[in-house]
């Protein structure tokens, strides 16, 4: 929907979570929130462009990526030196997919949140998968999960 509508409806309906389709302005790459902490810190220290990121209240976190990641992952990986990627606990989510938007709650389980929130200059344009991948590949296999 518009930002206009979906402003008019959540004014009606304040507190109401919100969901976002993945796929056309951004996508996601999932990974363990403990992990997703640690790659964040390292991605941070290295001066990498790093996009928002979000945490689910089910202990995920979402490292919000350009378009058409999801699709790539896999070879991207692979290209990386990860030949089993299904090992490691992250996964690409793409087209057809939706995330709840932070600060949306997920009912009893508890609010989506910001670990790093959207930077308004950069917002429109999340980094690259490429160059986020291979930290968070490597925290992702390093913590075991």
């Amino acid at each position: 929907a518009p930002l206009d509508e979906v402003t008019a409806v959540w004014s009606e309906f304040p507190g109401a979570s919100l969901m976002l389709p993945v796929g056309r302005a951004f996508d996601v790459i999932e990974v363990a929130e403990a992990a997703g902490r640690h790659a964040l810190a390292r991605l941070e220290r290295m001066g990498l462009p790093v996009g928002p990121v979000a945490a689910t209240p089910d202990g995920r976190a979402h490292f919000f990526v350009a378009p058409g990641a999801a699709a790539a992952l896999p070879d991207l990986l692979y290209r990386m030196g990860w030949d089993v990627p299904a090992a490691l606990d992250l996964r690409g989510l793409g087209p057809g997919t939706h995330i709840t938007a932070p600060p949306s709650d997920r009912g009893d389980l508890g609010p989506v949140r910001w670990l790093r929130s959207p930077d308004p200059d950069s917002a429109s344009q999340p980094p690259e998968a490429r160059l986020l991948l291979g930290t968070l590949a490597y925290v992702a296999h390093r913590s075991g999960t």
